[in-house]
């Protein structure tokens, strides 16, 4: 570090001091450092974001954080570490507002990782992890610009739990698979019901409309039987033959069965009786003519 002249290769940058105060930054590029009097700001960052511990790199970093236990906000204990994707794009911030900037960034991310799912109950942060990741960077994004970085996204990686919730967690999709089942069996079984009714009720209208056309049927003929009946005799006789030939289907019937217990009138003489037509008995020659 002690050149006089130096290159920075492509997409770094060399912070100089000059008597330990900041003078300025090199970009990519030839430069040259007056001796003893200007030295190259050393950093600490174990590698991350800068190479021989003086050249700032401005390309895009991938920093993983270490698993942090988080708690979710029904209590469920879970394991959870992140990837951060960010880039340094204000050298002089990222050197001397912060202490050690990969660190920050990593501590940083873990508490709004931690944040946001303690926010969150379980269902909500295992279906949610998108909409969780993008929290977190809106979150750490805020942080880090005061650091002269810029925070592209945040992944999480590892979101682990314990064997016990893990073990309720499966017995919950069982239960919930059988749920699902019984009510697919109960809405098939439903469905078939319905069905059957529908065939029921069709096959009624149908036995209906089949017994309306029979009764309709026997009307007409009746009532033709009734007019050709009328034409023979007088139409009160022919409704009196009418009468008298219902009561005998009625009985024929009704004693169909030998175990039925049927009475008869003593006397059919009434029932079967025929009026007097008055024309023809005014049209009758007196006696003794």
């Amino acid at each position: 570090m002690s050149q006089l002249i130096f290159t920075v290769p492509q997409s770094h940058c060399v912070a100089i001091e000059r008597f330990g105060k900041f003078n300025r930054l090199c970009p990519q590029g030839l430069h040259f450092k007056i001796p003893i009097m200007e030295t190259m700001h050393v950093v600490n960052w174990d590698g991350i974001a800068n190479k021989y511990g003086y050249l700032i790199e401005l390309a895009e970093q991938q920093s993983d954080t270490s698993a942090r236990q988080c708690h979710t906000k029904d209590n469920v204990a879970l394991s959870v570490d992140a990837t951060i994707y960010w880039r340094i794009v204000d050298p002089t911030r990222a050197l001397y507002a912060v202490d050690v900037l990969p660190k920050q960034l990593e501590d940083s991310a873990l508490n709004a990782l931690r944040s946001n799912i303690g926010a969150l109950e379980l269902d909500a942060v295992l279906t949610g992890r998108q909409n969780l990741n993008q929290r977190i960077t809106a979150n750490l994004a805020k942080i880090a610009q005061k650091w002269g970085v810029r925070v592209l996204r945040v992944e999480i990686q590892q979101l682990d739990t314990s064997d016990e919730t893990a073990t309720a967690m499966r017995q919950e999709m069982e239960a919930e698979r059988g749920r699902r089942a019984a009510i697919a069996i109960a809405e098939g079984e439903a469905q078939a019901q319905v069905r059957i009714a529908e065939a029921e009720r069709k096959s009624m209208i149908l036995r209906a409309d089949g017994q309306a056309k029979v009764l309709r049927t026997i009307a007409d003929a009746e009532l033709n039987y009734l007019r050709q009946l009328g034409e023979a005799i007088s139409p009160g006789q022919a409704a009196q033959v009418l009468i008298a030939q219902k009561v005998l289907e009625g009985f024929d019937k009704i004693s169909d069965n030998a175990s039925h217990k049927v009475f008869l009138p003593n006397s059919f003489n009434g029932l079967f009786s025929l009026p007097v037509d008055r024309a023809q008995t005014d049209q009758s020659p007196p006696p003794g003519s």
